[in-house]
Parts: C-alpha cells; sequence; structure tokens
C-alpha cells in the first residue's frame, strides 16, 4: 500500500561527518531538477534517459525541441544544457536555449568555432516549480 509520511526536516544518524547534519525539505524539494534529458541527435534522434520529458524532436540540423510531461508553472524555470565534443572535427558543442514554454523549450548546437549549427549529443535539466 502507498502512503504519505509528513516530516519538516531530514537528519542523520551521525554518519556524515562535516556541519551538515539536518536539511529542511524545502530544500530537497526546490532543489531537485524537475525534467531531466540525455539524448543523441546525430544520425537518427535517440533519446537514452529521460526524467519528466515526453519527447524530443528534431527540428533540423543542430535544433531540437524538448516537451516535458509536467508543465512549471510559468516560463521562469532555470534550463541547464550541456554538449557533446565533434570528435571529426576536433571542436566542441555549444548550446542555446531558447522559446521556452511552461512545457517546452529549444535548444540549439553550434560548433564555438565559426559558429555551423551542428548535431549534437545533449544533456539537459530544467529546476523551478510545477504547476
Amino acid at each position: 500500500a502507498n502512503g504519505t509520511i509528513a516530516f519538516d526536516t531530514l537528519s542523520t544518524s551521525g554518519q556524515i561527518t562535516g556541519t551538515a547534519k539536518s536539511l529542511d525539505t524545502d530544500y530537497v524539494v526546490n532543489g531537485s531538477a524537475k525534467s531531466v534529458v540525455y539524448f543523441n541527435g546525430n544520425g537518427t534522434l535517440t533519446t537514452y534517459h529521460t526524467f519528466n520529458v515526453s519527447s524530443v524532436s528534431d527540428d533540423g540540423t543542430g535544433l531540437y525541441s524538448v516537451t516535458i510531461t509536467n508543465n512549471h508553472d510559468d516560463t521562469y524555470y532555470a534550463k541547464v544544457a550541456t554538449g557533446g565534443r565533434d570528435s571529426t572535427a576536433n571542436q566542441d558543442r555549444g548550446l542555446g536555449l531558447y522559446d521556452a514554454t511552461s512545457g517546452t523549450y529549444k535548444v540549439q548546437a553550434q560548433f564555438q568555432a565559426g559558429g555551423n549549427q551542428a548535431d549534437s549529443q545533449v544533456s539537459g535539466l530544467t529546476h523551478g516549480d510545477l504547476a
């Protein structure tokens, strides 16, 4: 059976060294990623790991849309993404995030040298309140 446990503070049994022996549960809720995705956009787009992401679409060379399953409460949530290195061109890929709504954001991947858009591996996550 599933149930509910209500508490305000998590405390350790003393096995963690340092000064942080307890933590307000608000930090756990507010500090946890609300969505996570890892996909490879090289060739056929393949999604490997997701949490609260319903789909990733390939919108063109180096362009992707990520759709979040449970929307954020507004468009002002934090979005973070990193891209893979192109071993053929020996260049790092930079990523831009844009056109966010409460339930989607777009990723643009491009070579840092020259600025040409290129397909990439992408890891992304969001933080913020859910609707």
